[in-house]
């Protein structure tokens, strides 16, 4: 039996993997789906101090009061770096890290410097809301999903996200540097092969396992079965 503890991206919350954790339960295994601090169900805590670091405290904290030991850290989209940065707090309490579709700024910088576009077209989104410290959902993002019930159902649940998150620097060790095992699975929809081969270069040079997913950026949504097949292979 293995443990999960899977952690969503931004404007999600833990209820985003609801179509894959009956999956990997009914495999046997152990199933932990946090929801980071003023995100979905936890949004009435929308203080402007919430930052990346709480972020990395709401797993830590997880992983502390279950006493949970020889975890499977899954990470989502943003949520990728925020297990990089709980790996290199509790490396003693993991046994593999995963990066679904992950974005990862690189190590003592924040995702601001990492991705100055994004992050200032975030930044607008929060002014033009009349609320500077929380960011809405970008109006013309569907995150890869292509049913409509599928879309009406995630865009129900979406909640803002702290911009502060964004702003504070990140600290992790690259999977060259750990003796931890890291596994990276990127989406490939709408990809072209030659970034997708600059990407496996890039990670595979840092210390990543590749693997790839023909689908949208949701992948727990879009193709639930799949990625907990990926998984499961993992564990």
């Amino acid at each position: 039996m293995a443990t999960f503890v899977l952690v969503h991206g931004m404007w999600h919350g833990g209820w985003c993997w609801q179509k894959l954790r009956p999956l990997l339960e009914a495999a046997g295994h152990k199933v932990y789906t946090p929801t980071l601090t003023g995100l979905g169900e936890r949004a009435h805590l929308n203080m402007a101090q919430i930052d990346f670091d709480i972020h990395v405290q709401d797993v830590l904290n997880v992983l502390k009061y279950e006493d949970l030991n020889d975890v499977l850290l899954c990470g989502h989209s943003y949520g990728a770096g925020i297990v990089l940065a709980v790996a290199a707090q509790a490396r003693e309490r993991l046994m593999h890290l995963i990066s679904v579709d992950g974005l990862m700024p690189s190590n003592g910088h924040s995702y601001q410097e990492a991705y100055p576009r994004f992050y200032e077209r975030l930044r607008d989104l929060a002014l033009g809301s009349g609320n500077k410290w929380w960011v809405p959902v970008p109006p013309d993002w569907t995150f890869g999903i292509t049913k409509a019930y599928d879309l009406a159902w995630v865009e129900s649940k979406l909640t803002p996200f702290p911009i502060h998150a964004l702003e504070t620097p990140v600290t992790f060790q690259l999977p060259a540097e750990s003796t931890l095992l890291h596994t990276f699975i990127t989406c490939t929809l709408g990809q072209t092969e030659e970034n997708l081969a600059e990407e496996k270069k890039a990670l595979i040079k840092q210390g990543w396992y590749y693997r790839t997913l023909h689908t949208g950026h949701d992948a727990m949504i879009t193709q639930p079965q799949k990625l907990a097949d990926l998984l499961l292979e993992l564990a």
